[in-house]
């Protein structure tokens, strides 16, 4: 299966949660392939902390391949590759973890037909290799999201499962930008059915994932005052109203992230380790990545709506 990672906007913990997303699946005996398309910003090793690639490859990355200027995209094997000393003592029963990265000094790039080819080339043999493939998207209505539409919807990948998590952080920006990139007029629902998409199909096979969300009734937020806390209910309670006006509300939502100090500070993988050992992480942030994960292939959650 293909999961297709977009925002509407940069800071969303997109590329990070996409990240932890794949390590759990890969956890659990898939193989999973992460293929980072945020042209613009290459960057996806940093968060597997993978040294060789932190700013892209420096030859034969995503952007080389769509161009035509080498065969085969080069591919790291996070495992063996990774500095996280955890993740080098590769964990019992785990599947693959393969990471493709773009051009260090890549950016935004029209594709022609060749360059779609090539996209659909590789999302075939991606999806026949991996269990689980992530597709990383530059944010907004980029090049990279009008490439993967094309591609979807191209013949050869008529029978080729694909899903969509669009990612956004719970402040009324960011909801009224993830609506937008869906639902407007050019969005990845208009832009899909221009190019082929069956409406419902595609609407089928889109969910949000709501990032950074500050639980009012954490510890967290237990020193503040009383006129804080009544503050922080009334703006859930409005994110809440306009997520659903703006088509976003918990009917469509695949899970939330909590905020979490180590997702805010250094964007980086959340371990068992770092929840029960150094104890620097949540035990909530972990078992809402877990969950996530495991929603991604769960078609009870997947239905029409």
């Amino acid at each position: 299966m293909l999961v297709f990672a977009a925002s509407d906007k940069g800071g969303t913990g997109r590329s990070v949660t996409s990240a932890n997303l794949a390590y759990q699946r890969a956890l659990t005996g898939d193989h999973v392939a992460y293929v980072d398309f945020d042209f613009g910003s290459p960057t996806a090793a940093a968060v597997f902390d993978v040294p060789s690639a932190m700013r892209g490859t420096q030859e034969r990355g995503l952007h080389s391949y769509l161009e035509g200027d080498t065969s085969e995209p080069v591919r790291i094997d996070v495992w063996r590759e990774t500095e996280h000393p955890l993740l080098r003592a590769r964990p019992n029963q785990s599947g693959r973890l393969v990471l493709f990265p773009g051009d260090a000094g890549g950016g935004e790039f029209a594709t022609g037909e060749e360059a779609l080819e090539r996209c659909v080339d590789l999302l075939l043999k991606l999806n026949a290799e991996f269990d689980v493939t992530f597709v990383d998207l530059s944010a907004g209505r980029s090049y990279a999201v009008d490439m993967v539409l094309d591609a979807t919807a191209h013949p050869r990948m008529r029978n080729t499962p694909f899903r969509w998590l669009v990612f956004h952080r719970w402040t009324r920006q960011h909801v009224i930008a993830a609506s937008g990139l869906v639902h407007a007029e050019h969005g990845i629902i208009g832009g899909g059915v221009e190019r082929g998409h069956d409406e419902d199909d595609l609407r089928a096979a889109i969910r949000f994932v709501r990032a950074a969300v500050p639980d009012p009734e954490s510890p967290l937020w237990s020193q503040g005052s009383t006129a804080q806390a009544t503050w922080m209910q009334a703006c859930d309670e409005a994110l809440r109203r306009l997520a659903a006006e703006q088509r976003i509300g918990d009917s469509v939502v695949l899970g939330i992230v909590p905020l979490e100090p180590i997702l805010q500070w250094q964007e980086q993988l959340i371990t068992e380790e770092d929840v029960l050992s150094t104890q620097i992480a949540n035990k909530e942030t972990l078992e809402a990545l877990e969950e996530i994960a495991r929603r991604l292939t769960d078609d009870t959650h997947w239905g029409r709506l």
